[in-house]
């Protein structure tokens, strides 16, 4: 859990994925879009990715990715993610996050 925490302290905007996972790349590329410069941590790629995905499972994050944590806060997957941005609260977020400027 303090690995999930120290890694989720890098950047205002932190995002666990996994390469193959298409919902994933919808939310990465979401970010990216916005002009956002997330941390992209891909599970199935780093070193100890199952035990990052089993803690943030024990977070209630199910599906365990892709899990957002924006400003140090758990957002949650893609479901939640998608529900900010249609009802115009992500971009505010961002912002107040540092992730965005304009």
């Amino acid at each position: 859990m303090d690995r999930v925490t120290k890694m989720v302290s890098e950047r205002p905007v932190v995002i666990f994925s996994k390469s193959s996972c298409c919902m994933s790349h919808t939310i990465k590329t979401l970010f990216c879009d916005f002009g956002v410069n997330p941390a992209v941590h891909e599970l199935d790629e780093i070193p100890r990715g199952r035990d990052i995905e089993q803690a943030l499972s024990r977070l209630g994050c199910s599906p365990s990715v892709p899990t957002v944590f924006i400003g140090g806060e758990l957002i949650g997957g893609a479901n939640q993610v998608m529900s900010l941005h249609l009802n115009r609260s992500l971009i505010p977020m961002l912002k107040k996050a540092g992730a965005l400027w304009v």
